[in-house]
């Protein structure tokens, strides 16, 4: 059993290898310093992925923004005021929902929602999108760390007089601290690649925008027209973008684990 075992986690590590040796290969030809100092460029020429990136660091930016104050006010609800409450319950099992939901329907959802009641694809329908798919991983987080402090530190603050609300945000919040930015990374991890929810609603373009009532580029669209078109620039810049998406989530993952590994050793 020990060897079937050993031999199941190596041949997923050698998949995993071989899909970043490809793109280590295909992608570090590509970046040079002109990725990120150009546009997009029109077929048959040489450009960067300047206004992708900085459409989906918009769309990025203001969903967490959004959707992480929404996260953490439900995740605090559910851990400390309704633990067992019947709402609670009924946010749970949504939240459930929405964290297993292909991102594919929230897209539709906000198309439905504010796309084709305004007329035209935005920066703000996408960056909806992308909220709604950063709350419930901030809900699940703050909740599940903020059940993990100890009673005795909440009656502490409770004994020398202090309201509940003064016991969660000074000594709750200061105690799961870590692990709540820890579930934030985790979530701007998730939506860093996320193309479906974007084309529903942020669409795509070419040049430099940051009208955010008008579609935006972003990185993970640009990557999946540019890897479908038949020009080789288009095609390299496609493997270059994946490989400064998996960098960027690569990065975010080691700040997260960093964060736990300190919490852990306190």
């Amino acid at each position: 059993m020990m060897g079937l075992c050993v031999a199941a986690a190596l041949i997923g590590l050698a998949w995993l290898a071989l899909i970043l040796g490809a793109l280590l290969w295909n992608g570090l030809s590509g970046l040079v310093p002109a990725v990120f100092t150009h546009m997009t460029p029109p077929p048959g020429e040489a450009g960067g992925l300047l206004n992708a990136i900085a459409g989906s660091v918009v769309m990025t930016v203001i969903a967490v923004i959004v959707g992480t104050p929404i996260g953490i006010l439900a995740g605090t609800y559910m851990a400390e005021y309704g633990r067992f409450s019947r709402l609670t319950i009924v946010v749970r099992f949504i939240n459930d929902i929405l964290l297993s939901a292909p991102s594919i329907i929230v897209g539709l959802f906000v198309y439905v929602l504010m796309v084709k009641p305004m007329g035209h694809f935005s920066a703000v329908a996408g960056s909806v999108a992308l909220a709604i798919l950063v709350i419930p991983v901030v809900v699940r987080t703050t909740e599940d760390m903020l059940n993990l402090v100890p009673n005795a530190l909440r009656e502490a603050g409770t004994a020398i007089g202090a309201p509940r609300w003064v016991v969660i945000r000074s000594v709750a919040y200061r105690a799961a601290l870590s692990s709540i930015i820890t579930g934030v990374l985790l979530a701007v991890a998730r939506i860093s690649g996320e193309t479906a929810p974007l084309l529903f609603t942020a669409l795509n373009n070419q040049f430099w925008s940051v009208d955010l009532n008008a579609p935006i580029a972003s990185l993970p669209v640009t990557i999946f027209q540019f890897a479908l078109s038949p020009y080789a620039e288009w095609q390299q810049l496609a493997w270059t973008g994946a490989l400064i998406i998996t960098f960027a989530v690569l990065l975010l993952s080691i700040v997260a684990r960093a964060l736990t590994v300190r919490r852990e050793d306190r």
